[in-house]
């Protein structure tokens, strides 16, 4: 199994303002899809962190993305998640596919990278260079871990990854934002456990395609099955929609995975005979370049309130009655009004 250690001796001299061929795309992108698996991880860590040559890579890897198959791995801590993302990258390989795992944190800003609890989970594929593994945290910036996660996904679908799998820790809203970058998302829920189907109830039940009651050989797990089966049939859908499955599995005897594999595949046929496939990621594609003009135009307010004396400054206007939120609002947002319309003015 492959980490952010690489393949190569690591070279820590070059800056990145260095990193370019004479052709000018970036060398890192180079070496990426030519199957350097440290230029991945590098990638990888310069997305994780936003530094800031980040969007030029990511932006010269998209015209060779589009062909791995993205699962999403969701559900509440303790339901066995990574165990079964060890197995299913297992059963991948030995189809002879090659895998990436990408694990997200959104609890913990302070965690960074991969650690050895993470790969002792991936035990089944120590060794093996065709399945890549990488952690990722928040590092402090919540709203952008979905971005910074698909960004990610990009990169390994460069790379030529057949199948990515993306793993959250819990099921909160993070989570859901996360695993929306995947084109099928599965939901693991333990047996016999009334906190967990009430909690999908709240709206994780909306994104599962498949669900899959772990650990089933515990004693509950025919009437969690039945109770999701229940749920499901209350939900609406579309009349051609996709019909969820519920999947028994006990991943540490790699019980019931077939089934799984077998969800997971007719759930791709149904979005490539639909369409449904073009369509998410169409949707994903209109809500990312919505993110990015919402941070720009975030950062580029911060910096215009910052040439106006600061928020502490503005504030204290306001509070002593000289101005009010909507005034200072409309004249913080006006130099961008100004040049949006001197842009669309006719020459």
């Amino acid at each position: 199994m492959e980490d952010e250690d690489g393949d190569e001796p690591r070279d820590t001299r070059r800056p990145s303002s260095e990193l370019r061929s004479d052709g000018g795309e970036p060398r890192l992108v180079e070496e990426l899809l030519a199957g350097k698996h440290r230029a991945l991880a590098r990638v990888i860590t310069k997305i994780e962190n936003r530094e800031a040559d980040y969007r030029d890579i990511v932006s010269a890897l998209h015209q060779h993305t589009g062909h791995a198959d993205v699962i999403g791995i969701t559900g509440s801590p303790g339901a066995g998640k990574s165990t079964l993302v060890d197995k299913l990258a297992k059963a991948y390989r030995d189809e002879g596919l090659t895998v990436g795992v990408i694990a997200v944190d959104p609890s913990s800003p302070f965690s960074g990278g991969a650690v050895l609890g993470d790969r002792v989970r991936m035990a089944s594929n120590v060794g093996d260079m065709d399945v890549f593994f990488r952690s990722m945290s928040a590092r402090g910036s919540l709203g952008g871990l979905s971005t910074a996660t698909g960004d990610a996904v990009k990169a390994l679908d460069a790379f030529g990854k057949d199948k990515i799998i993306i793993e959250t820790v819990g099921a909160g809203q993070n989570e859901v934002d996360v695993v929306k970058t995947a084109d099928t998302v599965a939901v693991l829920v333990p047996p016999s456990s009334g906190d967990d189907i009430q909690m999908l109830k709240a709206g994780i039940l909306e994104i599962g395609d498949v669900f899959v009651v772990n650990k089933a050989d515990l004693a509950g797990a025919d009437k969690t099955v039945s109770e999701l089966k229940g749920m499901l049939d209350m939900r609406d859908r579309e009349e051609d929609g996709w019909d969820p499955r519920v999947v028994e599995t006990v991943a540490t005897q790699r019980e019931g995975l077939e089934e799984l594999l077998d969800a997971f595949a007719a759930h791709g046929e149904w979005l490539d005979e639909t369409g449904e496939r073009e369509e998410k990621e169409r949707q994903r594609y209109a809500e990312e370049i919505r993110m990015l003009l919402r941070e720009d135009a975030s950062a580029l307010l911060e910096d215009e309130i910052e040439r106006r004396g600061g928020m502490d400054h503005l504030v204290d206007r306001v509070l002593d009655r000289e101005t009010d939120p909507y005034t200072v609002a409309d004249e913080v947002v006006a130099p961008l009004e100004e040049c949006f319309d001197g842009a669309h003015e006719p020459e």
